[in-house]
């Protein structure tokens, strides 16, 4: 096929000039182009910004996003205790770093920081209040899913004896296996987190930590930058044979304020089995995520 030419200038259709005292539309036209560019630029930029956050939304859902956020999430849990006359407040404060170890992986730091708040919980009773033991989780993950489009990270997870009150901690130290996989596509995130803890150092007066935590989840995020969640974050406690098996349902949505980006949501949950004295029945959450993409 022969390379297409360019139209000579002669070939445009000319404008034939307005004749002499006859209104001229390009003033107006100007003008018109002048008041109508910001909206369209604004318009523009919003179109983008809803995209932005709607692919943030979906990195959410993922475990192991190279995307630095610090989750903020308040639960609040009630019947508890030896009379079931108890409850119990906890803010997970819950950095989230992503760092790049070369073209192919990279390593994510997880950490949950619990401060609670609990009265009625424990026998005695009274109220405790202060910071809980921490769980620090490291995961590497390749950049690249796999052929399947699966996403996967796995690394160790350790237990620091950090409470501040007897009762709000376990008194151990602990380490084990943890690990993530899951498949997005079309809005939808499935997927499973787990780990397993062993105590290896702590008190002697304190039962020994053998415990499995297992959380599948499933999630749905639109174009708008709503995510609607609903997951279990079941515990398998092997010194006593017992489960903790909440679920829990949630919605949150992606959005601006001021500058900077951030998620709040909300949702409930209802204790499908828990053991003697741990909570019953229903509970709330609420979250507030601090988001900085790279």
């Amino acid at each position: 096929m022969a390379p297409r030419r360019s139209a000579p200038a002669t070939e445009f259709p000319q404008t034939p000039s307005a004749p002499r005292g006859a209104p001229r539309s390009e003033p107006l036209c100007s003008l018109a182009a002048a008041l109508l560019a910001p909206a369209l630029f604004a318009a523009s930029g919003a179109a983008s910004a809803q995209v932005g956050a709607a692919d943030l939304a979906k990195q959410l859902s993922n475990p192991v996003a190279a995307l630095i956020s610090v989750p903020l999430q308040f639960n609040h849990d009630r019947e508890l205790g030896p009379g079931r006359g108890g409850d119990r407040t906890t803010l997970n404060v819950q950095p989230v770093v992503p760092i790049d170890l070369n073209a192919d992986w990279t390593l994510i730091s997880r950490t949950i920081v619990p401060i609670v708040t609990q009265t009625d919980a424990v026998p005695g009773g009274g109220r405790q209040s202060g910071l809980g033991d921490i769980v620090q989780s490291v995961f590497f993950s390749p950049k690249a899913p796999t052929a399947g489009g699966w996403i996967w990270g796995a690394g160790p997870v350790f237990l620091l004896p950090t409470a501040s009150d007897d009762a709000l901690g376990a008194k151990q130290w602990g380490a084990g296996p943890t690990a993530v996989v899951l498949k997005q596509a079309s809005g939808w995130t499935v997927g499973a987190l787990a780990n397993h803890l062993w105590s290896f150092a702590g008190s002697s007066s304190r039962p020994d930590v053998s415990a499995t935590f297992v959380q599948p989840f499933v999630s749905y995020s639109t174009p708008d930058a709503w995510t609607f969640a609903l997951n279990t974050e079941s515990t398998y406690d092997w010194e006593r044979a017992r489960w903790s098996v909440p679920v829990n349902v949630s919605a949150s949505k992606v959005l601006r304020i001021g500058g900077q980006l951030l998620s709040i949501g909300g949702g409930l949950r209802y204790w499908v089995e828990s053991p003697e004295g741990a909570p019953q029945g229903w509970g709330f959450r609420l979250s507030l995520t601090l988001l900085f993409p790279a």
